[in-house]
């Protein structure tokens, strides 16, 4: 397990104790409060991916990226070439991060107004945005360091909780034997 996931663990841990110690019962305007900062925090997540398209935009890499997409384990079919530019790429991998803090947003929202759980708010208030600041594609956009390592293109799968075990293999192929091998098979895919 990487350092970092057992620091969200942790956090989060910390974060539900916390939780559990204020009086939403007892104190209705706490609700409020909650509500306020959970909502703050999906629009400064919502800002920081359209902070880093726009930073995208302006600077229109537009280096060609080949890469072999894997398949699914079970199959026995190679990946699909993918072809693409460092442009289109790092929009596609905001356009994911984007997609996944509106539906964390529908599920908190279903989780609090209809089920009634009011600890969720506190806790997703602040860990997404420090996911969203320690996310890839803020790395190289907001802090400036280089796309080079972990965070070279096409970035490689998280490793979950169990580290390398489940996220080595699914990443996206970028050696050459990789890469003819899926032009040879005629799998070409062109990104937009």
């Amino acid at each position: 397990m990487s350092s970092a996931a057992v620091m969200n663990l942790a956090f989060m841990f910390g974060a539900m104790q916390v939780a559990k110690r204020i009086p939403f019962d007892e104190q209705p305007e706490y609700i409020i409060y909650a509500r306020i900062a959970y909502a703050t925090a999906q629009a400064i997540c919502l800002l920081i991916n359209y902070f880093c398209a726009w930073k995208v935009k302006k600077a229109n890499d537009l280096t060609v990226l080949k890469y072999v997409e894997p398949k699914s384990p079970m199959s026995q079919e190679p990946g699909e070439l993918v072809t693409t530019t460092h442009r289109d790429y790092d929009l596609q991998e905001i356009s994911k991060a984007t997609r996944g803090v509106m539906m964390g947003t529908l599920m908190v929202g279903v989780m609090h107004f209809y089920m009634g759980y009011t600890n969720p708010l506190v806790i997703q208030s602040i860990l997404p945005i420090k996911n969203a600041l320690e996310s890839k594609h803020a790395q190289i956009w907001i802090w400036g360091k280089p796309a080079t390592g972990d965070l070279k293109r096409p970035f490689k799968a998280a490793g979950g909780l169990f580290g390398a075990a489940t996220g080595a293999q699914g990443g996206p192929q970028t050696d050459k034997k990789a890469i003819a091998e899926a032009e040879k098979a005629g799998g070409a895919k062109k990104e937009e």
